[in-house]
């Protein structure tokens, strides 16, 4: 049987490192609604199973010292949010071969090559076996 949960929380490790890559080096809030689709509340006001989830990627991300956030807001996300150096030294590590090409110039090459730009690109366009694949490289960089 498929670990479907495990997949989301790789998923949504990288959602949150690739967001806050973009922002870096700036606190800014990041919500759950921001790493994933909004889901309703039940009828007694509690979140979703999948959204608690999403919450705890965060959590466990900050445990684990990928992240650093000043405040929770409620469950739904978190306030002065921004990567550790830890974090921040792994996404620029290059991690595909960097190619010459002589109608690119080298630091584009250096960019593309760095496992920020490989995270977003398989964000946009790649299967979840990538995305695990560059979540467990960055966890064991």
């Amino acid at each position: 049987m498929a670990d479907i949960h495990i997949d989301d929380f790789f998923r949504d490790c990288a959602r949150i490192l690739a967001s806050l890559h973009g922002a870096f080096p700036r606190l800014t809030s990041l919500f759950v609604d921001d790493i994933i689709p909004a889901e309703p509340l039940d009828e007694f006001g509690i979140p979703s199973r999948r959204h608690q989830a999403c919450f705890d990627a965060f959590i466990w991300l900050a445990n684990e010292g990928y992240i650093r956030y000043h405040d929770r807001v409620r469950t739904e996300g978190f306030d002065e949010v921004v990567l550790t150096e830890k974090s921040f030294v792994r996404l620029c590590k290059p991690i595909v071969e960097v190619t010459s090409d002589e109608n690119k110039p080298a630091l584009i090459g250096r960019k593309q090559a760095s496992l920020a730009w490989q995270l977003k690109q398989v964000l946009k366009s790649g299967t979840t076996d990538e995305v695990n694949q560059l979540c467990i490289k960055l966890f064991e960089l």
